[in-house]
């Protein structure tokens, strides 16, 4: 590559750097959050979405941080090194578990909105529980096998997923990939997304109508349903944000398996690889202004929250002891006493 090009692959590089390392303290707050609230029983695959994107960020630093110094490869540990890092493998295992946990959760509200019913009597605990296990195990075989046979450490430099005996492969590879982890995705989220807002609305169209059984309603049906207006609030922005994020990334990834003159090793693959971190790193984000229960975690974390807090509870006590006195002097003159 030319010089150029080289200094701008080292700062697209150092981009990403710093992206994951915010991306890793965010999510690893939310995270804390989560568990804070108790909100890590009754939403287990909204952490594990959290846990994967942490995972994620923190592979990326690690990752991102050995390719700077351009290391040559010799021997044993050189090829585990390519192999597990400097191929992405372990990167790429994160990132694409967390995009199938993310459809998991997309399906799993889709059941328990339009198909209220048939969830409540169907879907069980360890039903919830397989389907966090499902992202991890899918994703680690898929990228190890896909890494082995496709990456080799020549001249001492590591070329990950590009070494393929048959460029048909390749192609074939490329298509699927894209249709995978992006086409069939974005098509759950599209589908039952909109399927679950017009289920809500026609429900609160019906409730309208009916003023009276709505009052009637118990506490316990309107907590629920604010717990799943809370969550379809915050995941609606994180699928929509997905597309728009993934997009680069993703047909860079097929354009270089179907032919094209591209090398994982560009600065233009650094360029929509720092595209997609912006979406992991932003996640936490919206889950702090939309998901209440973390809201106010962290909003109970900032100093200044914690100051005006301390300052109401000292203002409280003089007011408290001028009522108590003004309460002993009214008895007093009540009784005819002088008051001390």
């Amino acid at each position: 590559m030319s010089p150029s090009s080289l200094r701008a692959g080292f700062w697209f590089k150092c981009a990403i750097i710093i992206v994951g390392i915010v991306g890793t303290a965010a999510n690893a707050l939310v995270l804390y959050a989560l568990v804070a609230s108790k909100q890590h029983k009754k939403h287990v695959l909204l952490v594990n979405q959290n846990a994967l994107d942490l995972a994620s960020c923190f592979f990326v630093v690690i990752i991102y941080a050995l390719k700077i110094p351009d290391i040559k490869l010799t021997g044993l540990r050189g090829y585990w090194l390519c192999m597990m890092l400097l191929s992405e493998n372990l990167l790429w295992f994160a990132i694409e578990g967390s995009i199938i946990n993310l459809a998991v959760i997309t399906i799993e509200r889709y059941l328990k909105v339009v198909h209220a019913v048939w969830s409540k009597a169907k879907l069980r605990r360890w039903m919830i529980y397989s389907s966090m296990a499902l992202p991890w195990i899918i994703t680690f075989i898929y990228n190890m096998a896909l890494t082995f046979t496709t990456s080799a450490v020549i001249d001492g430099v590591c070329h990950g997923v590009v070494v393929w005996e048959y460029d048909v492969a390749k192609a074939v590879h490329g298509v699927w990939h894209f249709l995978s982890f992006y086409a069939i995705i974005l098509f759950i989220f599209v589908f039952c997304y909109a399927r679950i807002l017009a289920k809500i609305r026609r429900q609160a169209s019906v409730m309208a109508g009916h003023s009276a059984v709505a009052t009637a309603r118990s506490a316990a049906q309107v907590q629920a349903n604010q717990i799943q207006s809370n969550v379809i609030k915050t995941m609606i922005p994180v699928c929509a944000f997905f597309a728009i994020a993934w997009l680069p990334e993703n047909v860079y990834y097929l354009l270089v398996d179907v032919g094209a003159d591209l090398t994982f090793r560009e600065p233009g693959y650094y360029a929509v690889v720092l595209v997609s971190f912006l979406y992991i790193c932003m996640n936490p984000f919206i889950y702090a202004t939309k998901f209440d229960p973390v809201k106010r975690i962290l909003l109970g974390l900032m100093p200044c929250r914690k100051n005006d807090q301390r300052t109401d509870e000292v203002e409280m006590v003089p007011s408290v002891s001028g009522s108590i006195a003004a309460r002993a002097a009214q008895k007093c003159n009540q009784v005819g006493i002088a008051p001390n």
